[in-house]
């Protein structure tokens, strides 16, 4: 069955946050549902369409940022008390709009997330999860990392309450009362969760997840250990999950998945078999989707998408049909539609009449000699994120208003990778970087309408430092916000739950008269995706993933030592160096030795071949492609050609857009090889830099057996 959706706008509220919209109930079987939602100016608006215009039903007050938004009530009966979270609080309203609940939780962290299931209310903070019971606290739970969504399995179905925590380390964390019954790895963190089919399944055991990377996943969440359904990847590198529902918009009997990402993209999976949903529908919104629900709001009859985005729209995506009768001569708009064309005209004569009034009225006060000049405040959605895929960061900045210029400064040497979403004009400032620790100036002029842009980062480890991005929206008077993004010594690395402990280890230990609180300080600093908070207990074990070599770190340290074992010696000389830094600034005698596996170079160099002789050959098969395209225009026929070359010319598009998204791969490749070759020797007492330009002349001419021997040979 082909599906097709129309888009209506229905209204415009202040900017959202993730899952801050829902749909009422309807109260007749055929009714229309009425729309409620929360922003960050703390009001809520509710309202219900009629004749294809919203009608408010209520709307609060403002107040502080509301940052969920849930539909509450007794078990099996009518879901449509309204529960908003705001700081610390959390607040009730009935459908109407009369307040009957207000309930200050007296958490030190602000709410993040928000479940209701009955007379349960689930909670998580940044790193607590609060469960209460008729507003009386039952159990509670501190997380080793972030919580960004929480949930409770039905209760009705399972004669018990078993809340599931996604947490930012790429878990799953199933609890019982105050207790953790066990964790499960994700492929990506979660940012969402929800009940499959709306309801857990047939067992109320199915949980839906979605990663910030874009990935999505059904588990079943058993008593023993959890069951992995199914998993969708995210091969076309869309944007990551922000919300999901289960709704059967296709009318087929068959509850659809509906995603709404942070890049705008809605997407339909159905499900034709028990297996993995198939794609079935994709439609693009120029912002994120913070909030979708399948249902029906504008016309009895027409079931529907309402999603809300960041800056506020609320809109549907509708199976109604655009009704136009073409004549002869002229296109015949009924009744209704001419008055709505007029209704909007006249508004649009209002606004445009109000914003003369008031600029005219600004100009007068800014001339005044007592002006007061007031900076124009607006908000912006940011995400700076490593990418397991191709070892990039990727910074992603949405603002309210549209964009007019990003500028881009860091200390340190990074690339910026061209994105193919992003539209907008760069342009490159040469900078000197000793005197002012200048290595980039660039500058983002943005197309007209664009809120949202999207940059790719490529760092290199061990230089380390700060990427401030100056983003200036088009309002009036000009203003410019500032935020800032930490490129950390060991950039590349990415948490992880499991090692290959078959590996060559080199090892790190450090021993001193720090504190455990300390030593978790220099490790957030040197590592991504550490959480910042101290870890509970006495010692803690990270682990990590270089997402370009695939080399491995393990992390170990309690008060007054540290352990730290990698198969690359440049991540434990990284360590090594930044550490001592650090604990110099803090006046800590450190005493520091290092275990060096000579078998773990072999190692790296192993694991840095086929990338290498990948990129090599990718390179030479570029460099081929124009001359056998000129062979090609002036002798037509290429059959006399070898069958590597007649490959050349059929995949040479292909070839071209690869070589263009790795534009510097050969050249972070040989700076690893490099790295690795001076950092053997350093461990050994041995300045080897006089013998790098050998080292590159090797490269040059790459044999995996000559550099092998090269790396044993030198002294």
């Amino acid at each position: 069955m082909e599906l097709s959706l129309n888009r209506m706008d229905y209204l415009q509220v202040g900017v959202t946050s993730q899952k801050t919209m829902k749909l009422l109930p309807a109260s007749g079987r055929k009714a229309t549902q009425k729309v409620v939602t929360g922003d960050h100016d703390g009001v809520i608006t509710c309202f219900g369409i009629k004749k294809g215009e919203a009608i408010p039903v209520f709307k609060t007050l403002p107040g502080e940022k509301i940052a969920r938004l849930e539909l509450g009530g007794a078990l099996n009966t009518l879901q449509e008390k309204i529960f908003l979270a705001a700081g610390s609080e959390v607040r009730g309203f009935t459908k109407k709009g009369k307040q009957f609940l207000s309930f200050n939780t007296n958490l030190t962290e602000n709410i993040k997330a928000m479940y209701i299931s009955g007379s349960d209310l689930f909670l998580g903070a940044s790193y607590i999860y609060n469960h209460y019971c008729d507003c009386k606290d039952q159990h509670y739970y501190l997380s080793g990392d972030k919580i960004n969504d929480v949930l409770c399995l039905p209760p009705d179905k399972l004669s018990c309450i078993i809340p599931v925590l996604a947490c930012q380390d790429r878990v799953l964390r199933v609890l019982q009362g105050s207790d953790l019954l066990y964790e499960m790895e994700v492929p990506g963190p979660p940012a969402v969760l929800a009940l499959n089919n709306g309801n857990g399944g047939d067992s109320g055991e199915e949980v839906l997840f979605g990663t910030s990377d874009g990935k999505i996943g059904l588990v079943q969440i058993t008593g023993v250990s959890p069951i992995e359904k199914w998993k969708i990847g995210n091969e076309k590198k869309r944007g990551g999950i922000l919300c999901m529902d289960s709704f059967d918009i296709l009318g087929d009997g068959v509850k659809e998945l509906l995603i709404g990402r942070d890049d705008g993209i809605l997407e339909i999976y159905k499900f034709e078999t028990e297996k993995n949903p198939v794609f079935k529908y994709e439609y693009a919104l120029s912002e994120s989707v913070t909030s979708i629900q399948g249902g029906c709001v504008g016309k009895e009859g027409y079931d529907e998408i309402v999603t809300s985005t960041f800056s506020g729209w609320v809109s549907g995506l509708t199976t109604e049909p655009i009704h136009g009768e073409c004549g002869l001569d002229e296109l015949q708009m009924n009744h209704e539609m001419q008055n709505k064309v007029l209704s909007l005209r006249n508004e649009l004569e209002q606004l445009q009449m109000k914003v003369l009034q008031e600029r005219e009225k600004y100009q007068q006060s800014s001339q005044s000699s007592t002006a007061v000049s007031a900076v124009p405040t607006f908000s912006i959605n940011d995400k700076f994120a490593l990418n397991k895929d191709d070892a990039s960061y990727s910074l992603v900045l949405e603002v309210q208003a549209a964009i007019d210029i990003v500028l881009l400064q860091c200390d340190v040497p990074i690339d910026l990778k061209d994105v193919d979403k992003n539209s907008a004009v760069v342009s490159f400032t040469d900078c000197e970087s000793e005197p002012n620790g200048n290595f980039l100036l660039a500058t983002y002029r943005c197309q007209v309408h664009t809120t949202r842009i999207e940059l790719k980062i490529l760092s290199i480890e061990g230089r380390y430092g700060t990427l401030q991005a100056y983003v200036i929206p088009r309002v009036q008077p000009k203003t410019c916000q500032v935020r800032q993004y930490q490129i950390k010594p060991l950039s590349l690395h990415q948490r992880t739950h499991c090692l290959d402990h078959d590996r060559p280890m080199n090892t790190l230990t450090l021993k001193g008269q720090f504190s455990f609180a300390e030593v978790h300080s220099w490790i957030v600093f040197c590592l991504p995706e550490v959480p910042e908070k101290t870890p509970v207990g006495e010692s803690v074990s990270f682990y990590f993933q270089n997402t370009f070599l695939d080399t491995q770190l393990e992390c170990t340290y309690r008060k007054g030592e540290g352990y730290f074992k990698s198969d690359n010696i440049s991540t434990i000389s990284i360590l090594k160096d930044v550490l001592s830094k650090e604990a110099t600034k803090r006046k800590i005698n450190l005493n520091i030795s290092c275990d060096m596996d000579e078998a773990s170079v072999n190692h790296t160099l192993n694991l840095i071949h086929p990338k290498l002789e990948y990129q090599l050959m990718l390179a030479k098969k570029v460099e081929l492609i124009d001359a056998l395209k000129e062979l090609q225009a002036h002798e037509g026929n290429m059959d006399f050609l070898i069958p590597e070359y007649r490959n050349i010319l059929e995949e040479s598009d292909q070839l071209l857009i690869e070589h263009k998204k790795q534009p510097t791969s050969l050249e972070r490749l040989y700076g690893m090889i490099t790295d690795l070759f001076i950092d053997k020797f350093k461990f050994k007492g041995t300045n080897v830099k006089t013998k790098v330009p050998l080292l590159l002349e090797i490269l040059g001419s790459y044999d995996q057996n000559t550099l092998l021997a090269f790396f044993d040979s030198a002294t």
